[in-house]
C-alpha cells in the first residue's frame, strides 16, 4: 500500500465497530489472494465506508488486473467510501452500485470470478443462489462472518458446502471467513 491508503486504512481500522469493517487480518488476507489469483471481475457484495475495497483496489493495482464492483445499499455509506477511495488514487479500480444487492446481484452486466460477501446476513443464501450458477470454474467465494453470525448464515453454509461444485472451508479469521473455490 502506498503511504496515503496505508495511512487512511489505518483511520477507517478506528471505526471498525461503528461500520462493520472486516478485521485488519482479514483485509491482508484478501489482500494476498488477490495477488494470487490475480482476478478480473471482482465483487464485493457491503461497501460500508469502504475499508475493504480499498485493501481490495490496491491488490488490484498492484498486480495490474481487475476491477472492483461494489454494492452498498446506503447512499451515506457509499459516499464515504467512495470519497476514500478517491482520496487514495484508487478509483479507476472500482464502480460503485448503490441500492439492494438482491436487485443488482440480478442484473449484473458481468460475470464475477472473485466475490466478496459481507452484507446482510441473512441474505447470503439468496446472494449465493443468484450468483452460483454463472460464476465460472476458478471462481472465489469469501464471505465475512460465518462464525459470529452463524446462526444467520447457517443455510448458506449448509448450501455451499453441499455443491459438490465448491469447494469451502471456514478460516478461523476474526469473525469467521468462509472461502470457497468453483470446481466446474
Amino acid at each position: 500500500m502506498d503511504i496515503v491508503t496505508e495511512k487512511i486504512s489505518l483511520e477507517l481500522e478506528k471505526t471498525q465497530h461503528e461500520f462493520w469493517n472486516i478485521s485488519h487480518q482479514t483485509a491482508e488476507f484478501i489482500s494476498m489472494l488477490i495477488k494470487i489469483s490475480k482476478p478480473k471481475n471482482v465483487l464485493e457484495i457491503g461497501t460500508s465506508n469502504g475499508y475493504s475495497a480499498l485493501w481490495i483496489a490496491d491488490a488490484l493495482k498492484t498486480v495490474g488486473t481487475g476491477r472492483l464492483t461494489t454494492i452498498e445499499f446506503y447512499e451515506k455509506r457509499q459516499s464515504i467510501a467512495r470519497e476514500n477511495v478517491e482520496k487514495c488514487g484508487l478509483s479507476n479500480y472500482v464502480s460503485f452500485k448503490q441500492g439492494r444487492a438482491l436487485e443488482i446481484l440480478s442484473n449484473l452486466d458481468f460475470t464475477p470470478d472473485f466475490v466478496f460477501i459481507d452484507a446482510n446476513k441473512s441474505e447470503y443464501i439468496q446472494y449465493f443462489d443468484i450468483l452460483k450458477d454463472n460464476l465460472p470454474k476458478g471462481a472465489i467465494i469469501l464471505a465475512d462472518n460465518v462464525i459470529s453470525h452463524a446462526a444467520k448464515v447457517e443455510d448458506f453454509l449448509n448450501a455451499i458446502s453441499s455443491d459438490k461444485r465448491f469447494q469451502s472451508q471456514v478460516l478461523d479469521l476474526p469473525a469467521g471467513l468462509l472461502m470457497a473455490l468453483k470446481l466446474d
